[in-house]
């Protein structure tokens, strides 16, 4: 079986100063091998068959049979590593929490440990006879994230 950490260091040798970066790597049992990765700019089919080639040719199929993969991170996909909430900033995500809570808005920050989401509400002030929108900032620790996904909205 090809080893998870062999396929990692072949990729993360091949992106070192490209801009590029991993988001997801799995190696099944029967050796289907799949990478995802991403760029703060898109990925182009042109790079992902670069480093499809640099796989296989690191990788011998005469010691083990493989089936490989090479591809952008989904743009509908939960974000899985920090580096997709940094290309996200300012833009519209849907977060749902641990707890079940689904929140949408513009995600302003995003550090080692948390989010921050502008959200606008509709509240009606005391006496008061329409709502109002007020715009709130949330503060979300990744340890209570589910996921996370970017909002495609056609205007």
């Amino acid at each position: 079986m090809i080893l998870k950490d062999t396929v990692i260091q072949l990729v993360e040798a091949f992106l070192e100063n490209t801009g590029y970066y991993l988001v997801d790597l799995k190696v099944s049992n029967d050796n289907r091998i799949l990478v995802e990765i991403d760029s703060f700019e898109g990925v182009s089919i042109d790079f992902c068959a670069e480093l499809n080639r640099h796989i296989e040719a690191n990788l011998d199929r005469e010691i083990e049979d493989y089936e490989l993969e090479v591809a952008s991170a989904g743009l509908t996909e939960p974000f899985k590593v920090l580096k997709q909430y940094e290309k996200n900033l300012g833009n519209e995500v849907e977060v749902l929490t641990k707890d079940g809570k689904k929140l949408t808005g513009i995600l302003m920050l995003c550090d080692d440990a948390k989010i921050i989401l502008q959200q606008e509400k509709l509240v009606k002030p005391e006496g008061a006879k329409r709502k109002t929108t007020i715009v709130e900032e949330t503060e979300i620790p990744y340890t209570n994230i589910k996921t996370t996904k970017y909002i495609i909205r056609f205007k």
